[in-house]
């Protein structure tokens, strides 16, 4: 029996074997890959580049400014998704390859799906070294994008034709898997891309994804339900996976009927609204009072799709309950000696709250637990009202949580911010909070805040930025304009980098090369952001105090494309409710007062470490 085929060439295979991959998201079939950031270089453009030209219809394409930008709008974009779809993103052989390197660590950190299609060095060698290749003399199989290695999850160097028949699916069963999902790179020989084949036709046949749900073992689930039936004072923490899993309803359903508080992560923020009864806020070192003094007290911990990063468990010296972990991943469900629970957060929530039907959590725990929420309720009011010559981040954050949409999305990722964000934003349906905390990347957050609103078009999308990260990538405010998909970035001009200035200073550091008024400089630069965003095609303005911010938020929301306001942030306040301790590591010998008296705090809270 022969097998019909059709010559192509590789890149235009891989391109129609792109848009025929699908996945069903609330009964609708849609294409797995929403489209292709592109910034064509020699080492894609005739061969990718000519493959997606001639499939534009079918598989857009966006072109950005940056390489590390677009990748993080892709990143962005499967975020807002629930993980559900995805973007590709190719570059050149040289720099644009390692540009992308930044965002791949980011996404592999964070668990999300990009594909990554940089183009390589010629497979065939004949013209080496071609330009920007990467020459090892002791490995002759180096190239840039083996930096791609350790930060994707399959990782793959096409140097024939018909090695995609295999990579390609392969790539598709690690984007698409709970567990495994993350990025995955298929290195592009630029000779290769243009080589023809005669591919099956059945290679390119619609292929439906389905998300796959993994029950948990019998036994690991009787143990999570007998320490829950015996546990006096039980507690969740929310993560990602609740969100990824859809989860959330059935969440706040179990809360609700058992009467079991829930933290969040930076991740799982928004896995219940704000007001939910059980609701405790945020987590951990940047964590809410309530949620903080309900982890040290409680007697059971069960992480839901959580990896226990630092900051969630505040450097292993916030559980002193027994630990579970609810998690697909068992690397993750095994974490800091934990009771593992390896299954799909939505089947094993929704299988608790059948099982554990007419019992809840002793009435003491749940009334110290409200108690603890309404007064952190009344820090929340103190630290978000309006006041003082120089606002501080959380009067700015209070300022555009009362101006914004109840489905309005607030996206933010490195500095002090996320911190503030975490404590004091009020999530009030899922996806509303999008920060990215897993790899606190300067730079991600008006390219983050494309991506959701390319994933979220109905949705208001508002970017809050320090000017440090904003003066590291702000390229793609270009895109938003160009793409139409108007995005609202609120700009906190703290004059540097003031979160690590004041981690500097508590770690018994003096003032250093963080503000810019303590680097060496010769003239300090009058940075004028609102002309340097209307350079880029948005609407900006700046302005002075809360009142006029949110007149101006008023002003945004009536404009057509992306709009920039910036506003003067005092660089040293902070929420002091809240909050706890992070390992920061203290030299041992230092010439300040300040120094030594830091590292003896240091080693005392060390000693606090368990698991």
């Amino acid at each position: 029996m022969s097998v019909r085929t059709i010559r192509l060439t590789t890149a235009q295979a891989l391109v129609r074997w792109m848009a025929a991959q699908r996945v069903e998201i609330d009964g609708k079939e849609l294409p797995y890959f929403a489209g292709v950031w592109a910034i064509f270089g020699h080492g894609n453009v005739a061969g990718l580049g000519e493959a997606l030209a001639g499939m534009s219809d079918t598989m857009p394409t966006y072109r950005a400014h940056n390489e590390q930008g677009m990748a993080h709008a892709a990143i962005a974009f499967a975020k807002a998704n629930r993980r559900e779809r995805a973007m590709a993103c190719t570059s050149s052989i040289g720099p644009g390859a390692t540009n992308m390197v930044t965002a791949a660590a980011l996404a592999h950190v964070n668990r999300l799906p990009v594909l990554f299609l940089p183009g390589d060095v010629y497979a065939s060698r004949r013209p080496d070294p071609v330009l920007q290749q990467i020459e090892d003399f002791g490995d002759a199989t180096v190239s840039a994008n083996d930096c791609f290695r350790p930060i994707s999850r399959y990782f793959d160097r096409i140097i024939r034709p018909e090695q995609i028949l295999d990579a390609a699916p392969r790539a598709m069963a690690v984007l698409t898997d709970p567990a495994t999902c993350g990025p995955v790179t298929l290195a592009l020989c630029q000779d290769v891309q243009a080589e023809a084949f005669d591919y099956p036709v059945s290679f390119f046949e619609p292929r439906l994804w389905r998300q796959r749900r993994v029950r948990p073992d019998e036994a690991e689930f009787d143990a999570v339900v007998e320490a829950l039936r015996s546990a006096q004072r039980p507690l969740i923490v929310a993560g990602g996976g609740v969100l990824y899993s859809r989860a959330e309803a059935v969440l706040a359903s179990l809360a609700g009927q058992a009467g079991i508080p829930v933290a969040e992560t930076q991740a799982g923020k928004g896995a219940l609204a704000w007001d939910h009864p059980q609701a405790l806020g945020a987590i951990g070192v940047t964590g809410t009072s309530a949620a903080n003094r309900a982890a040290r007290e409680a007697d059971l911990v069960i992480g839901i799709g959580t990896r226990l990063q630092d900051f969630t468990t505040g450097s292993r010296t916030l559980f002193d309950g027994t630990l579970f972990q609810v998690n697909v991943a068992p690397g993750d469900a095994a974490k800091h000696g934990a009771q593992c629970v390896v299954g799909d957060a939505r089947t094993v929530v929704a299988a608790l709250a059948q099982t554990l039907a007419g019992w809840q959590a002793p009435k003491a725990w749940q009334e110290a637990n409200a108690a603890a929420v309404a007064e952190w309720n009344r820090a929340f009011d103190v630290a978000t009202a309006p006041g003082g010559e120089l606002p501080s981040d959380a009067q700015v954050i209070g300022a555009v949580w009362r101006q914004a949409a109840d489905d309005a999305v607030v996206v933010c990722a490195a500095g002090g911010l996320p911190g503030e964000l975490h404590k004091l934003w009020r999530a009030k349906a899922p996806g509303g909070y999008h920060v990215e905390y897993g790899y606190s990347c300067m730079g991600y957050e008006i390219a983050g805040g494309l991506g959701v609103k390319m994933a979220s078009p109905d949705r208001d999308v508002f970017v809050m930025v320090g000017d440090g990260s904003y003066l590291m990538l702000n390229s793609e405010l270009a895109t938003s304009v160009m793409l139409g998909a108007k995005i609202v970035v609120v700009l906190l001009d703290n004059r540097g980098y003031g979160c690590i200035n004041r981690l500097q200073q508590a770690t018994g550091g003096r003032p250093f090369n963080n503000l810019l008024a303590d680097t060496r400089h010769d003239k300090l630069p009058a940075i004028d952001f609102a002309a340097h965003a209307r350079s880029l095609g948005a609407e900006a303005e700046k302005v002075t105090g809360i009142a006029e911010l949110e007149k101006a938020l008023a002003r945004a929301a009536a404009s057509t494309t992306s709009y920039v306001i910036v506003i003067d942030t005092d660089p040293m306040i902070t929420t002091k409710e809240g909050g706890h301790w992070w390992d920061v590591a203290v030299p041992e010998i230092s010439i300040r007062s300040e120094g030594a008296a830091a590292r003896a705090t240091y080693e005392k809270m060390k000693k606090g470490q368990s698991r």
